[in-house]
């Protein structure tokens, strides 16, 4: 008698042809595609998702993240960034109040999600940083302070004894007015994305948010000085003399004008003209944001160092031959983007390892300066274990002068680490 249960055979998956789809051409071939897929594999540990993503789309992972953490003093840098949001977006007057909800509705769901809270929290201090220089067009003239002339100038001839960047624009050609654009106009604002690309691949695992975080600090702290603090351009001088300088007098492209005028196009000259930070001469984030990018990129690449240190000197160049800064901003720039790199360096930055050529070698992640080493050891006396993850200025499974191994047995939960992902463990703990 035949059984009146079904088998097995009759659950079986059918398979509908699909030899309709289109084929589409692929740039390599297949055999290199191969040997790329099985070499990327072949360095992935099984034991470790140091270097893997979030791909999470659940809240409950964000919430669970926040109840685990342990909170310290290093949380107040987003009461910090709190409190400059509401600011900045409270007091500009355009776009009106629905844009303004409906950005501040998208960054909520971006650092809900986790899938996307691991790239938007490092760009957090970022984006504050150009909401903030937007909203300083906004400010009213009665609530800033007197604008400074005739420091800048006068401090350059103390440190220096001649007015360095009138020198260097003194002599001008069409061939070093694109030789300085290439850094001032082009370069500068393309080189923090590259940069985070070519430390996501080939540095330790943690180090993208930290440079992020790192970038976004500084200029925050630079766009807050240049507000308390203004202070006139070389362009000004040029135009104006010593003349006191109120808030009413437009910006000015300098040297970039010629750009414009060259390529037939109308870019440097309403942009500069329309800036919110006019007199934001010192320092100059344009040198800091070099230095940073410097001193993160020789970080990974020691060997390097010297190509950083010419594109951080070109950028020098650059902003006094075109009239946009003085000396001194660039060595006031570049003290503060040090200040800030070596801070970072000596409690968050995970060190390189040897033999480590690609964020997948990496099995377990050592943050801040090495104890053996010279120079920084003081910065880690009377600092002891101390778990980090990326609600902090670190990303995730971070030990500040520590480190933290996949298969180390007081650690056997490993912390999953991604670009900035929650810890996996503290809620276990």
């Amino acid at each position: 008698m035949k059984s009146s249960y079904a088998s097995r055979s009759d659950f079986q998956k059918t398979y509908l042809p699909i030899s309709w789809l289109p084929s589409f051409p692929h740039i390599l071939p297949h055999r290199i595609r191969r040997r790329l897929r099985s070499k990327v594999r072949s360095r992935q540990s099984p034991s470790t998702s140091l270097a893997s993503l979030e791909t999470s789309f659940s809240p409950a992972d964000t919430l669970r993240s926040l109840r685990t953490h342990r909170w310290s003093f290093y949380d107040g840098q987003y009461l910090i960034l709190i409190i400059l949001n509401v600011f900045s977006l409270s007091i500009i007057a355009s776009p009106g109040p629905l844009f303004k909800t409906a950005v501040s509705t998208l960054a909520l769901l971006a650092l809900i999600l986790p899938i996307t809270r691991q790239f938007f929290l490092p760009f957090l201090f970022i984006a504050t940083w150009l909401i903030f220089f937007y909203a300083c067009g906004f400010i009213p003239s009665d609530w800033r302070p007197p604008i400074w002339v005739r420091v800048l100038p006068a401090l350059e001839n103390i440190f220096y004894g001649a007015n360095i960047s009138n020198i260097l624009s003194a002599h001008k050609s069409t061939f070093l007015d694109i030789i300085a654009w290439l850094p001032y106009g082009i370069m500068h604002f393309g080189a923090p994305a590259v940069c985070s690309i070519i430390m996501f691949i080939f540095a330790s695992p943690g180090t993208v948010p930290v440079f992020a975080k790192s970038y976004g600090f500084m200029n925050l702290i630079g766009v807050a000085i240049q507000l308390t603090f203004p202070c006139s351009p070389p362009w000004y001088e040029n135009m104006y003399g010593l003349a006191p300088a109120n808030y009413s007098i437009k910006g000015s492209p300098a040297g970039l004008a010629r750009i414009d005028e060259l390529f037939g196009i109308a870019l440097y000259t309403p942009t500069f003209t329309g800036s919110p930070m006019v007199f934001g001469a010192f320092p100059s984030l344009h040198a800091g944001s070099a230095v940073m990018e410097a001193l993160f990129m020789s970080h990974v690449f020691p060997r390097l160092r010297p190509v950083f240190v010419v594109y951080a000197l070109w950028l020098w160049w650059a902003t006094m031959y075109l009239s946009h800064h003085y000396a001194v901003d660039l060595v006031g720039g570049s003290l503060l983007a040090g200040s800030v790199f070596y801070v970072a360096k000596a409690k968050f930055l995970p060190r390189m390892q040897p033999n480590k050529m690609l964020r997948w070698d990496y099995e377990y992640k050592e943050v801040g300066e090495d104890p053996t080493e010279q120079g920084y050891a003081l910065a880690d006396l009377g600092n002891g274990p101390r778990d980090v993850d990326d609600w902090t200025i670190g990303s995730s499974s971070s030990i500040s002068s520590g480190s933290i191994s996949p298969v180390d047995d007081t650690h056997s939960l490993w912390e999953g680490e991604t670009l900035a992902s929650h810890s996996d463990t503290e809620s276990r703990r």
